[in-house]
């Protein structure tokens, strides 16, 4: 059978993405959720998107059994301890950290998913003000660049292990990187951008040793 797409198909890096949860209360049920708009952006990254589920046991069984070049951690849901109500997304988002790290696959974590690293190696978070954005001015590699914000919780201090290479110019901090291991993270929505942004895009190729030629 031929597929008359518009597409065309090449090997793409296998990623394990994580979800957030939306609560439905009166169905009682809590869904697993990702943004639609994740699927365009990764897909102009080369990335072939390996959905987990915020039940930590499946998560295990799937990364044990799926070959992934590294993890992606997501927007979405407040830490539990900041007064979050989604403690299965923490758990299953420390086991897929420490799994990357054991492996030393690398690992971009996304607004939630840098405050999630953050707390894992001990930074304290705050709430913030003026970070919810379309547009916001920040420093990056020591350049000006343009990007969304949409956090109210950030830091302005980090620990010897997450290098910052992002800030905005009240001082709170936008990126980090560890200084060892294969860990970056952002506080603004790549996915967000229309069309993609090619800094996002360089970013997110660099980091899981993804070719530039398309």
């Amino acid at each position: 059978m031929t597929c008359n797409s518009k597409y065309t198909y090449s090997p793409v890096i296998r990623v394990a993405v994580s979800q957030s949860v939306i609560i439905i209360p009166n169905v009682r049920e809590r869904r697993d959720s990702l943004d639609q708009s994740w699927w365009l952006f990764l897909a102009e990254c080369g990335i072939q998107p390996v959905i987990i589920p915020n039940h930590i046991e499946t998560t295990m069984r799937i990364l044990g059994s799926t070959p992934v070049a590294g993890a992606l951690l997501t927007g979405g849901n407040d830490l539990v301890a900041y007064g979050g109500d989604a403690p299965e997304r923490d758990k299953t988002e420390s086991f897929v950290l420490r799994f990357c790290m054991d492996s030393r696959l690398p690992l971009l974590g996304v607004c939630r998913g840098m405050q999630f690293v953050q707390h894992y190696f001990g930074v304290p978070l705050s709430k913030v003000e003026g970070h919810v954005a379309v547009s916001q001015d920040i420093l990056y590699n020591g350049t000006t660049r343009n990007v969304n914000s949409y956090h109210r919780w950030g830091s302005r201090e980090s620990v010897p292990e997450l290098e910052v290479f992002a800030t905005a110019g009240d001082g709170v901090i936008k990126a980090i990187r560890h200084v060892f291991l294969p860990i970056v993270c952002i506080m603004w929505h790549p996915e967000r951008s229309n069309p993609v942004d090619p800094e996002d895009e360089m970013l997110f190729r660099a980091h899981f040793n993804i070719e530039t030629g398309k």
